[in-house]
């Protein structure tokens, strides 16, 4: 929808949370310095073929030795907000409090208190794709017993730095973690077990989000008054032919397999979408499986996962059009179960990565999705950006109109739509190193120069127009006011 005229001088809410994002791996570096141990990211990266021209985030933006850089930053674009992730492994180098590294709290610590000296909110992410790799070694997320250990890591960073965190996400994107890191295995840990240790992997994460959720709930939060969610992410779909049933019906399931998959037991009741139930069982069935390869809640676990969730978290980047495709029955993975392939609509500029159309308008249309589907939740888009293949240049002018229609679409959401959305969060701050993608790709409102030993950061001219957005709290002519 075009951008109305009575929108133009519309602003965002009182006290909206204008952010910018980043996450340990991809930013810090300092890999195995000062006590830090090992992730799982460290150990994939240091394996031949596995990322872009193998390259590692060992030093990425070396942000652990040039915070205050970041910082400078973050204080040039005017952000309410910051959201980082905590590296798990460089708090607790074995994935447990039996050895907690001080220098890595005294890290976090600073980061959090300069946050705070000049008037930024933290959100912190528990964790950012990263599991220690000590905790891999035994079984990582496929392991049952992640349940406890992870409630264990949110109650240490809960108890250490709750204090000052009000906003916290325990786990981002699961949805990928799952699928990258187990069914296609172009993720560490690497693995390809198509149809089975995706979901068992997925089960897992849900159930110690919600753990760690009721850790919070009954422990801290009287005390510390914060809140508790995790970052969900997806696209918006719509089908390719409208007038197909087959393609309508394959979309409902695309969006039950990408989003509701986590949002439903979350937001909803407590258990998967019916649809994504019913289609792995009878697969399963004809595959001859005794049960079906989605494990199940107990009507206790259930109980325990509905609701869990102090406000929804949005990572969406791009939309899609999904086409009804019959999968060969022999093929048992987590795609073939959708029976529905998402391709992108040739008509929407594709701006370096294959899988990310521009599609501003696909993020007014999800966020009333979710506000229908997710009992009209609080949202918190926590991720959202544009990407340019590397060397980029600083005139980014197709990034500033992505931003402007972005969040012209989010107005819309808000006065028009009624969607409560809190905050914004664009991704990233900085280049930085984009997973499997490495370095060639470019998100970042700072440039980063890599070959530089210094690593400085310039603002790309995207930067300023989202510092002057920021600054209006919209698009108001501030001259005309």
């Amino acid at each position: 929808m075009p951008f109305s005229d009575e929108l133009k001088n519309a602003t965002f809410p009182e006290g909206f949370a204008w952010g910018a994002a980043t996450a340990a791996y991809q930013v810090e570096g300092g890999w195995n310095v000062d006590g830090k141990g090992p992730s799982i990211w460290d150990t994939f990266t240091h394996q031949k073929g596995k990322i872009f021209q193998d390259q590692t985030g060992d030093r990425a933006c070396n942000s652990y030795e040039l915070w205050e850089e970041d910082l400078k930053c973050i204080k040039q674009l005017g952000l309410s907000h910051y959201r980082l992730s905590f590296s798990w492994s460089r708090l607790l180098p074995e994935g447990t409090a039996c050895n907690i590294n001080k220098k890595g709290v005294a890290y976090y610590d600073r980061i959090i208190n300069d946050l705070l000296t000049n008037k930024v909110t933290p959100m912190v992410t528990l964790n950012h794709f990263d599991l220690p790799q000590a905790l891999e070694d035994k079984g990582g997320w496929k392991n049952e017993q992640i349940v406890d250990i992870f409630d264990e890591y949110a109650k240490f960073c809960f108890q250490t730095f709750g204090d000052r965190v009000k906003l916290w996400l325990t786990l981002n994107e699961p949805h990928v973690s799952a699928n990258l890191g187990y069914e296609e295995g172009i993720f560490p840990p690497g693995l390809k077990e198509p149809g089975m240790s995706v979901y068992q992997v997925g089960h897992n994460m849900i159930k110690s989000h919600a753990k760690a959720w009721h850790s919070y709930n009954t422990i801290f939060r009287q005390e510390q008054k914060g809140l508790v969610s995790l970052a969900l992410n997806s696209d918006w779909a719509e089908p390719f032919d409208p007038s197909s049933q087959d393609d309508i019906n394959a979309t409902d399931r695309y969006m039950a397999f990408m989003l509701g998959w986590f949002a439903n037991p979350i937001f909803v009741d407590g258990d998967y979408p019916a649809i994504m139930k019913s289609q792995i069982k009878a697969r399963s069935e004809k595959q001859g499986f005794v049960s079906s390869r989605l494990p199940e809640f107990t009507k206790e676990e259930q109980n325990m996962i509905k609701g869990s969730a102090d406000f929804f978290a949005l990572n969406y980047y791009t939309s899609r059009k999904v086409k009804y495709s019959k999968s060969p029955l022999k093929m048992q993975s987590f795609k073939t179960d959708k029976e529905a392939e998402g391709i992108i609509d040739p008509s929407w500029p594709v701006p370096g990565v294959a899988w990310l159309a521009v599609v501003p308008w696909g993020l007014r249309k999800l966020l009333e999705y979710i506000k229908k589907t997710c009992n009209d939740p609080k949202i918190y888009i926590t991720e959202n950006g544009f990407s340019l293949m590397g060397p980029a240049s600083l005139e980014d002018n197709q990034r500033c109109q992505f931003y402007r229609e972005t969040l012209q679409e989010i107005l819309i959401a808000i006065h028009q739509d009624g969607v409560d959305v809190r905050g914004y969060f664009a991704w990233s701050l900085l280049d930085n190193f984009e997973w499997a993608c490495g370095y060639s790709v470019r998100f970042g409102l700072f440039q980063v120069d890599f070959e530089n030993p210094e690593f400085p950061r310039t603002m790309y001219k995207s930067g300023k127009e989202y510092a002057t957005i920021i600054s209006c709290n919209g698009f108001v002519n501030k001259k005309a006011t």
